[in-house]
């Protein structure tokens, strides 16, 4: 769903009615930062401040960040430096502190599990975003767009107080060369160390060449796996064999890329089917077929409770009532050379104008690539930084065309845009499945939105509880 859309309110909105919330795990350093100079509406986060077991560490943060009455509309918001591999102990902070937020509002008001989800990508807040979490009483990590084969193990170290660590992906970087990041509980710990449950861990994988793999060389156990299908919003793997696109310019998926429903069983782990499954025709299908269940993601991040914000849901809302919602799945517009789901929206990122108005600047960097430098260093750049730049660091011309700011972009869609010196507003990019149109069928008659609990109510009409 990108960063916030699937924010604490929608996760415990679908942990209320029995199934698995789950709260995006990605920038959550950011959006806290952003949620406290906007004054803490609500005073959610300061629930949550109070709950943290760290409390010197609790009131650096808030004392730093937090503005009373929010900040003036047109005032930007706070700039943190970018996660390093040698990273400062002010973001392990920000990162252990957010995620324990999310997590822990998230679990409020109900005796469910709430999981988790990150982007193996996203390399570098890892593991004390994941320390954060399990300080909350996180149930379940969800992990894609990688293979994170490390995570299982980091998941048992945190659990019995032990460091941990993390392989960090370095282009270039020689096989002899100490690219692992690292993380030890006790040099945060105000006290003794709180003791922690080993939730689940699921891994997102689009193949059987995947699980398997996970399953034969995970430094743990592997819980389950969600099955995604091309079809699925955010960030897509890649066709298999020789790229082609269609007419339209859009990555051709085939039979290579179905994933081997048998082969799964004769796995022996539960599985869940993702990407286009957001309907109750299509969760019997899943039951019949011996997965656990689906996930769902377009038909929630369009729902009543998600972090998208409000003027873009009843637009695609509007449009899909219409059957005329529209998605490109574009194979330049993610940094990481990913294709990337893009919602088609006047006024938005995915609208050539407004894309080609904004000055391409890199200054949150999550996306960004690691590589090894001509003097043995670790450095970063990003294919929608300035071209020179990028290309200054090593990067290829080409892999720079047509790239997209995600990361701004992303905090934009729920209403955190970054205000700039000229006083340009960083514009929205949604994304979100093919299957958006669908999302009609959980509107009442009459009505012009829908609720989480519409979803759920609708998906489980005819299932076996």
């Amino acid at each position: 769903m990108g960063i916030g859309v699937s924010n604490w309110r929608l996760a415990q909105a679908v942990s209320r009615l029995g199934q698995l919330g789950v709260v995006s795990g990605t920038a959550l350093d950011q959006l806290m930062v952003r949620r406290l100079a906007d004054g803490d509406e609500g005073g959610y986060m300061r629930r949550a401040f109070d709950a943290f077991p760290f409390q010197e560490m609790a009131r650096r943060i808030w004392s730093e960040y937090f503005v009373p009455g929010g900040k003036p509309p047109e005032a930007p918001y706070p700039t943190l430096p970018m996660h390093q591999r040698s990273g400062s102990r002010k973001l392990a902070e920000l990162l252990i502190v957010s995620n324990f937020a999310e997590v822990f509002l998230a679990r409020q008001g109900h005796l469910n599990k709430i999981g988790v989800n990150f982007l193996e990508k996203v390399q570098l807040p890892h593991l004390a975003s994941i320390y954060g979490a399990m300080l909350a009483g996180v149930g379940c990590v969800l992990m894609g767009a990688g293979i994170p084969l490390h995570i299982p193990g980091v998941l048992d170290h945190f659990a019995a107080g032990k460091p941990a660590e993390y392989k960090l992906a370095v282009t270039g970087a020689p096989a002899d060369r100490d690219t692992m990041l690292r993380f030890d509980p006790r040099d945060f710990a105000e006290g003794p160390l709180p003791e922690l449950e080993r939730p689940m861990f699921l891994a997102i994988v689009s193949s059987n060449t995947l699980a398997t793999t996970m399953l034969r060389r995970a430094s743990g156990k592997v819980d389950g796996f969600i099955i995604e299908g091309p079809t699925a919003g955010g960030h897509n793997a890649p066709p298999r064999g020789k790229a082609a696109l269609d007419a339209s310019g859009q990555p051709i998926y085939g039979e290579r890329d179905r994933v081997d429903i048998g082969e799964l069983l004769r796995l022996g782990v539960p599985f869940w089917l993702a990407g286009g499954y957001g309907s109750a025709e299509k969760l019997r299908e899943a039951l019949d077929a011996g997965a656990a269940g689906i996930q769902v993601g377009t038909a929630f991040a369009l729902c009543e409770e998600s972090g998208l914000r409000q003027d873009l849901k009843r637009k695609l809302v509007a449009q899909a009532a219409m059957g005329q919602a529209t998605v490109f799945t574009d194979p330049l517009a993610s940094p990481t050379g990913f294709p990337f789901k893009v919602a088609q929206i006047d006024g938005t990122y995915s609208d050539a104008e407004v894309a080609a108005a904004r000055s391409r600047i890199c200054d949150l960097g999550y996306l960004r690539e690691a590589y090894w430098t001509s003097d043995g260093q670790i450095a970063y750049r990003c294919a929608a930084d300035r071209e020179a730049l990028y290309v200054g660091k090593g990067g290829k011309p080409e892999d720079s065309v047509g790239r997209k700011c995600l990361c701004n972009a992303l905090l934009a869609n729920i209403g955190f845009p970054q205000t700039r010196k000229d006083g340009a507003v960083e514009p929205p990019l949604v994304t979100i499945g093919d299957d958006v149109n669908s999302v009609a069928a959980f509107l009442r008659d009459g009505a012009e939105s829908y609720s989480a609990a519409d979803v759920v109510e609708s998906l489980l009409a005819g299932s076996p509880a």
